[in-house]
């Protein structure tokens, strides 16, 4: 079988990889010639760059990829089409869906699976991981994937490997950004959402637009909102039938009122599919934090809070309910800079240092004279490596709590680690 991958943004490299591991012959092309490759699986590379079109030939085996144009014969001769979620709703994307190419629609057994999904701008990755504990320790055999940003390894991957076994459940993290494909792609029998918050703006626009992709998203299906949510009349009259759910009320092992309402959500669901209570409640009282996800370890006399909090809403659910000497924020990219806000929200609880590392791009400067033109009267540091990070952790490991957090997924596990390394040899 050989497929076409249409876009290699973090969706479409996920593609690649997942189809060649799945033994699929590749054919890839991106418009963007200086598209970042990273983390592209490429054997037995050899490339042919022909300066005066700008454009880059890139053969291995089981796979030929082409940047700054596109080669329409050789995406004739593919059995399936991979495009990226933010090209669906396009004309290419309707020409296919019109032809029936597109890789959910040739490989489609994971449509026959049941599904779940979980949506929302925070708590996504967290309440699948709480799902999916209780229902396998309920007997259930589930797959879960997702949202290539949120540390899965893609739509597509997911509906690989839903192909190659039997699952009982089909459980799916959904990005807010690809609401429309996601829907086309998969079929929901439930939808949960965790909350409605302040990110991804520079597509959305207004938090209007994306209650809008929600209703859209919502439209027949049986859902899940926090019992206050916004919009949840809007959602009723969308969805073929709302569920509220609430806090959860027993102890968990993670800090904040938003994991307990994650927790809550977790809870409703599954009690929705008959999981008995004494299940729900034993695995929820051991369930840990999920890597990159906001953890606490003990550093000298210092609580060292590390995990990713890329957008206000949720750096503001942490501050809101403790205070902390420093904070190490990690900076968003060049083309993300609506998610600098989080300095907004740093500097409106007033910390004695902001420390800042370049998390998903060195945009270091940006983010020193937004803090500058934010009246900040802090101690303001830069730091560019994890030895300097640690280094300034230790300084403060006498004053009572610090943070870490931010923009870069990555950048902030390996913090993790290594905190937790030093955590656990004191």
């Amino acid at each position: 079988m050989k497929a076409a991958v249409i876009g290699l943004g973090v969706e479409g490299k996920k593609a690649v990889n997942s189809l060649l591991m799945h033994g699929w012959e590749v054919y890839a092309t991106d418009l963007n010639i200086n598209v970042d490759l990273s983390g592209l699986d490429l054997p037995r590379l050899s490339m042919n760059m022909i300066d005066e079109k700008q454009t880059v030939s890139i053969v291995g085996e089981n796979i030929t990829v082409d940047l700054g144009f596109t080669n329409p014969y050789a995406i004739e001769q593919c059995d399936a089409i991979a495009i990226s979620p933010s090209m669906y709703g396009g004309a290419f994307a309707t020409r296919l869906l019109e032809d029936g190419e597109l890789l959910s629609d040739v490989v489609s057994k994971h449509k026959d699976i049941f599904t779940i999904g979980i949506t929302g701008t925070n708590g996504k990755t967290t309440t699948v991981h709480m799902i999916k504990e209780i229902l396998e320790n309920a007997g259930k055999k589930v797959l879960v994937g997702g949202n290539g940003g949120g540390g899965f390894s893609g739509y597509y991957d997911l509906i690989l490997e839903a192909n190659e076994d039997d699952y009982d459940i089909l459980l799916v993290e959904v990005c807010d950004m690809t609401l429309d494909f996601c829907r086309y792609c998969f079929d929901f029998d439930m939808i949960g959402l965790t909350n409605i918050g302040n990110d991804h703006m520079d597509v959305h626009k207004t938090i209007a637009n994306y209650k809008d992709s929600l209703v859209r998203f919502f439209a027949d299906k049986t859902i899940f909102t926090a019992f206050n949510q916004d919009f949840n009349a809007d959602f009723k009259e969308s969805a073929a039938k709302t569920i509220p759910y609430f806090e959860y009320q027993d102890e968990l092992k993670l800090f904040g009122k938003f994991n307990l309402l994650n927790a809550g959500l977790a809870m409703a669901i599954t009690r929705e599919l008959k999981v008995p209570k004494d299940v729900i409640r034993s695995t929820l009282a051991e369930f840990n934090a999920v890597q990159g996800r906001l953890d606490v370890y003990r550093i000298n006399d210092a609580l060292v809070y590390v995990g990713k909090t890329d957008n206000s809403d949720a750096l503001a659910s942490i501050l809101a309910e403790k205070d902390f000497y420093a904070i190490f924020l990690g900076t968003p990219r060049h083309n993300e800079i609506h998610r600098l806000d989080i300095l907004d929200v740093a500097v409106k609880y007033n910390p004695e240092v902001i420390v800042l590392f370049p998390g998903l791009d060195d945009t270091l400067d940006i983010a020193i004279y937004r803090l500058n033109s934010l009246g900040y009267m802090g101690n303001i540091i830069t730091v560019n490596t994890l030895d300097q990070i640690i280094e300034l952790v230790a300084e403060y490991s006498h004053e009572e709590a610090i943070l870490i957090g931010g923009n870069g997924q990555d950048v902030i596990i390996d913090i993790q680690e290594r905190i937790k390394l030093i955590s656990e040899n004191l």
